[in-house]
């Protein structure tokens, strides 16, 4: 993957520096994060709290920016309640393939994020009711999952080359399984979220090539 897609990549998760994320745009929420950087770095945690949970009571918004707030919040202490803590916000699937890895990331909100290994990207945020079911059907898979399988213990790992990587993104933070080739799309637990995906990517392409 090269370097731009990588930077790219790096912003799937919602879990990059506040500081980071409140610069990519300038109104609310964003403003609120930047709000949230400065008070942790000035040894304010609890305005922090107020600005990040500001964020998760304004409805309607871009599902990364509540995994954002989570991130943040986790950072000063703060864990989410048992009834949300497994909640599916999202879903990336990173897929080896010659040459470089192929990735995938489907939201709550219904928009979606293809990166190419041979360098393409695929961003879809439209309304369309077939795709929402897809993508539907992607997160309910990749939800058995989260249930059964506990949060990581610090920071995202880089991903190695060769391997499938499944990441479920919730507020208690990533969960995630890992196998070389194509191990992980062919478990019996990771199987289904890898099958719903390729029915979305097939989905996500096909739109995408329509529009042109």
């Amino acid at each position: 993957m090269n370097a731009p897609l990588a930077e790219l990549r790096e912003l799937l998760f919602g879990d990059v520096p506040l500081s980071r994320w409140a610069g990519t745009g300038d109104e609310v929420p964003w403003s609120w994060f930047g709000e949230a950087a400065g008070y942790i770095d000035g040894g304010q945690p609890d305005l922090a709290r107020a600005a990040l949970v500001r964020v998760l009571d304004q409805p309607g918004l871009e599902s990364r920016h509540y995994l954002q707030a989570w991130y943040g919040l986790r950072g000063i202490g703060v864990q989410p309640p048992p009834a949300q803590a497994r909640r599916v916000y999202g879903v990336v699937l990173d897929v080896p393939v010659a040459g470089g890895t192929d990735t995938l990331a489907a939201y709550a909100d219904h928009g979606c994020r293809y990166l190419n290994h041979g360098g393409g990207a695929i961003v879809w945020d439209q309304p369309d009711p077939a795709m929402d079911q897809l993508v539907d059907r992607l997160l309910r898979a990749g939800q058995t999952v989260a249930d059964q399988i506990g949060p990581w213990d610090g920071e995202r790992p880089p991903l190695p080359a060769g391997v499938a990587r499944l990441s479920l993104l919730c507020p208690s933070g990533l969960h995630f399984g890992q196998a070389p080739g194509d191990a992980l799309p062919t478990d019996p637990l990771a199987g289904p979220t890898f099958a719903a995906g390729t029915e979305l990517l097939v989905a996500l392409i096909e739109r995408s090539e329509e529009s042109r």
